[in-house]
């Protein structure tokens, strides 16, 4: 998309053009892996900061596909420009790509860490990554300390980074899996919910839910907390409500 001048100071265009321009310079698989992984690049819920703008449905919280590429438009996004802005200046080997009619580089010369700012999940052959997302400020902070000190330890950068940064929001319990990950390169990290309560009229408590777990579908989650009250195992529930318009989820109590 940077090749062909569709960034963010110019118009979208479709998202069947660059898919077509990737698998026929790039990347010789299927159109609807590249699609995908092009849509998921645009999506504020799963990205700390997405790499893509996309006119369109481009899927949702609650596992809505997106629409065909042919209808969607897209282009790279202002901070793109910060990942590519060196893509010319020979800084990182280049190779020839599957056809040998171009090159492209090994790694990318990015300037901020992108696969810390916005995670990354993946299998290869015997390993596995899945790194979560960070606050962007609290990571350039972080860097700019270990330029300064090239011997900082853990909890020097800990003071900077304190953890990951879901796009979703969210609470994360307990730091202990935190440190593990961050020392050991494994680790768990428990999310839950951010709610509150609402008075409603006749003495009703309503509990509002405004930020979810990152990746989880919020209409899985309110089928399944709609479950547990008809199944009786929730006592109290009356009745649940989603907001079409945003990502809260409402139970009213009975």
């Amino acid at each position: 998309m940077n090749q062909d001048g569709n960034t963010f100071d110019k118009g979208f265009r479709k998202s069947a053009k660059s898919v077509g321009n990737v698998m026929g310079n790039f990347h010789p698989h299927g159109d609807s892996s590249i699609y995908e992984a092009m849509v998921r690049l645009s999506q504020d819920w799963k990205l700390e900061e997405p790499l893509i703008e996309m006119h369109g449905n481009n899927g949702s919280m609650d596992g809505d596909p997106p629409a065909a590429m042919r209808y969607t438009e897209a282009r790279l996004s202002k901070i793109s420009g910060e990942l590519l802005k060196d893509i010319d200046k020979d800084t990182v080997e280049m190779v020839l790509n599957f056809d040998d009619t171009t090159e492209e580089p090994t790694v990318l010369p990015a300037a901020f860490p992108n696969l810390l700012v916005n995670g990354a999940t993946g299998i290869s052959a015997g390993y596995a990554t899945d790194i979560p997302p960070h606050n962007l400020r609290e990571v350039i902070n972080a860097l700019l300390y270990l330029m300064k000190h090239s011997d900082a330890s853990l909890e020097d950068l800990m003071k900077f980074v304190q953890g990951p940064d879901f796009p979703t929001g969210g609470i994360i319990q307990g730091l202990a899996g935190i440190r593990q990950a961050y020392e050991t390169g494994r680790g768990k990290v428990v999310v839950r919910s951010r709610t509150h309560m609402e008075t409603l009229r006749g003495g009703k408590q309503e509990i509002v839910i405004t930020e979810l777990p990152y990746e989880v579908n919020k209409a899985l989650l309110i089928k399944k907390i709609d479950e547990l009250r008809l199944a009786k195992k929730v006592d109290g529930i009356a009745r649940s409500v989603t907001s079409p318009t945003a990502s809260a989820c409402r139970w009213s109590s009975s």
